[in-house]
């Protein structure tokens, strides 16, 4: 059954069904639609459930239907009725209208619907004028019932590139103490959806500027202030150059894990003294335990902050990988290798994190092919079959320090 065979057996039994929400948003702005949430006016629970006895009933606090991998929910109403993301009365019927559950959504943006057979817009909160002049305003104050709105807003700036008005910062900032009854799945999701984006910068910002980012992320908003060289980062504080770096990130890979590497390397700067600034040094050590209490905060995959701890740890070194002794990088390269992130992984950190703010020579930002070649040239085997009575310990410093010869042989050849 397709969408135009549900709508016409809604419409028989005196009902509508609309696509709404992001979708419509979506389409208007002219990106690519992912995902199509339907909303049904006219018709009871019973009566959809009767048209349509094969539906698959989703959801506990409300009810979602999925027909053919699509979702359909009746239009309803909200009564905020306690703190808290899920604290709602919900009403639903067949006399509720398609702009009663539209007035109920975040922004006008989102609160579009349109006439799944005829094609009619309804769009009563001026929805396609924000998007024309790209902003993002919240519907009514009803918005402030929900303190997921204000990730939800964040995540979507950065999704459209559009500008959050002044008021719907305010409502966000008046959302401050509600925040921590958010679940920590929810507010990972918005921060992965938002790492998806071209420019994540955007979900931090807009944040910071309902002066709420402290909230959820406090490693990333100690780094505001936080001064640095200005002959090495002219971009500014310790926060500007996290921002490029992660939005550096996204024109070199599409892993939202190694994204996520690249926005937390820094952190440890963000508890250096202020007696001590412009200098940060041993930050990429203390970056170490700021990486797993921010990953533990938000609730992410122990694979980020795996990845985030070694990108603290180890981007200093790789940033110098060019400079150091043949041995130095055996060490390095060693190490790395035996990670998760691995030494491509770091690889696109480094090169994010010094390619933010000037033009760099690509040796100062290449290991990962030799350090592999290195790895793969000389390994256990190799040493098993030269010096076959050895074993243990004996095999690890034999490889080592065949690796480091290698490593000098390397070097004479690009010199010569």
């Amino acid at each position: 059954m397709d969408i135009k065979e549900i709508a016409e057996t809604i419409k028989q039994n005196n009902g509508t069904l609309y696509l709404v929400g992001g979708a419509i948003r979506d389409e208007i702005i002219g990106k690519e639609i992912y995902d199509k949430d339907y909303c049904i006016t006219g018709i009871s629970k019973e009566k959809f459930l009767e048209l349509f006895p094969k539906a698959k009933i989703l959801g506990k606090s409300f009810e979602v239907f999925e027909i053919a991998h699509m979702q359909f929910a009746l239009a309803r109403k909200e009564t905020k009725q306690g703190k808290g993301h899920k604290e709602f009365r919900i009403e639903t019927g067949e006399k509720i209208t398609i702009e009663q559950d539209l007035e109920r959504r975040d922004i006008t943006i989102n609160a579009i619907a349109k006439d799944v057979l005829t094609g009619e817009i309804i769009d009563p909160f001026n929805g396609r004028n924000d998007i024309k002049n790209k902003t993002i305003r919240k519907v009514s104050d009803a918005f402030k019932e929900d303190p997921l709105r204000v990730y939800r807003v964040a995540r979507i700036a950065a999704q459209t590139e559009f500008e959050v008005e002044k008021e719907t910062l305010k409502q966000m900032e008046n959302l401050k103490e509600e925040l921590i009854t958010l679940s920590k799945e929810r507010i990972f999701i918005e921060l992965r959806k938002a790492l998806e984006t071209k420019k994540p910068s955007i979900f931090f910002n807009v944040l910071r500027s309902a002066n709420v980012l402290e909230v959820h992320f406090k490693e990333i908003y100690d780094l505001i202030g936080s001064l640095q060289p200005e002959q090495y980062h002219p971009e500014g504080d310790s926060y500007n150059h996290t921002m490029i770096v992660v939005d550096k990130s996204t024109e070199l890979n599409e892993d939202t894990a190694i994204r996520f590497a690249c926005l937390v390397h820094d952190l440890g700067k963000g508890v250096t003294p202020k007696e001590l600034y412009p200098h940060h040094h041993g930050h990429d050590e203390k970056g170490v335990k700021l990486v797993e209490n921010l990953g533990n905060r938000i609730n992410v995959p122990n694979l980020w902050k795996a990845y985030g701890k070694v990108a603290s740890k180890e981007h200093m070194k790789g940033g110098i990988f060019y400079k150091m002794t043949p041995a130095k990088k055996v060490q390095f390269i060693e190490r790395v290798a035996k990670t998760k992130l691995g030494l491509d992984g770091l690889q696109i950190v480094v090169i994010a994190d010094k390619c933010s703010t000037r033009d760099i020579k690509e040796e100062e930002i290449s290991f990962a092919e030799i350090g592999k070649r290195c790895i793969q040239e000389i390994n256990g085997e190799v040493i098993k079959s030269k010096y076959p009575s050895i074993e243990g310990e004996q095999i690890r410093e034999r490889l080592h320090a065949k690796r480091v010869s290698w490593m000098k042989e390397e070097e004479n050849k690009c010199r010569n």
